[in-house]
């Protein structure tokens, strides 16, 4: 092992202890909360934290061994499941992204209609195909044997096989699973957050009119509550244009280079490095440990539980009941945190 071996497996067994411990959490709230529990978004966060745990206990072990011991970690039999199990969780992944952002958009910009255009029976629907398309892609890879250890990503993956004659079919297999897994999701992506910035932007604008509207009206009004309305009109926008370059960006980022080099590979004139190999599987690994805190665990509704969870576990009560009603500000949060 070189130095930069040695790096790879460290920041693999890191992004996996961040990875499980994250999706955990993001599965206890969703146990412990029965409201959480009830909303749609919820199904897909549950879909993708399960998927993420399993990349976590499985395929992130598996790249470790490979990088360390530079040959097959496994046997054949097992090294083969790790493959089928890559490919089928990793499209399963992107295509529950993009099932939150289509649900996100529907919330955002159909609000009056959602209860009936987003139902809970339209998520489990939207789980079944993802989990049907996954499936039917990992299954054919495993059944033309196009599923082996790869010495140049360190890891159990997509591999064609050594006849010459089967190389055109993997081609067209392999162009079709990114084109139907990545490149689908991100365009459904890029079109439902880009119509939610929209939608946001035109609502800060309302506001923006709105509050410069009151300060013209308030004369008397001192300077520094003009200043801190004012600040808070650029925040509001710059807020909901970083959480939707969160979304996107971190897809790209963490996804494309790893798909962009398998088509690469694809033609025979190109030779893939193997350190820039495990490195481009490294981001894909990332992506299991971002996806928490991005869609979950930085919600207000999400600390709430963990909250109690923890105040529970100490046997103390951090929220003493009061006079007012919370029920209320729990619907609050909820439209707060579908449009953002």
């Amino acid at each position: 092992m070189d130095f930069a071996e040695v790096v790879f497996a460290s920041f693999i067994v890191v992004v996996a202890v961040v990875s499980l411990l994250s999706n955990l959490l993001v599965l206890l709230c969703f146990v412990h909360s029965t409201e959480i529990r009830r909303q749609v978004p919820g199904v897909f966060t549950m879909n993708l934290s399960f998927c993420n745990i399993l990349i976590t206990v499985l395929n992130m072990p598996a790249t470790v061994l490979g990088v360390v011991r530079r040959q097959q970690p496994f046997g054949d039999c097992v090294c083969h499941a790790v493959s089928f199990l890559e490919t089928f969780l990793t499209a399963n992944t992107m295509l529950s992204m993009a099932a939150l952002s289509i649900d996100r958009w529907i919330a955002v910009v159909f609000p009056l209609s959602y209860s009936t255009k987003m139902r809970y029976k339209d998520a489990l629907i939207m789980v079944s195909y993802s989990w049907l398309h996954s499936f039917t892609f990992s299954l054919t890879a495993l059944l033309f044997s196009w599923v082996d250890y790869s010495d140049v990503y360190a890891s159990c993956t997509l591999q064609p096989s050594q006849e010459g004659s089967d190389r055109i079919r993997f081609t067209v297999f392999t162009v079709v699973f990114h084109a139907t897994s990545f490149m689908l999701s991100l365009l459904i992506l890029c079109f439902t957050y880009l119509k939610v910035l929209k939608v946001a932007r035109f609502h800060c604008k309302r506001i923006d009119i709105i509050t410069m509207q009151t300060l013209f009206l308030l004369v008397d009004i001192h300077p520094s509550v003009k200043q801190r309305c004012l600040a808070e009109q650029k925040r509001r926008k710059q807020r909901a244009t970083k959480k939707i370059s969160i979304f996107i960006g971190s897809f790209i980022i963490c996804f494309a280079p790893y798909v962009i080099t398998r088509l690469a590979e694809l033609l025979p004139f190109v030779d893939v490095n193997r350190h820039w190999g495990i490195i481009s599987k490294c981001l894909t690994y990332s992506k299991a440990a971002s996806d928490p805190f991005a869609y979950s665990l930085l919600r207000q509704q999400y600390k709430k539980v963990l909250v109690t969870v923890v105040n529970r576990l100490l046997r103390r009560d951090l929220y003493p009941s009061s006079g007012h009603n919370s029920s209320l500000d729990t619907e609050n949060d909820y439209c707060l945190q579908r449009i953002s």
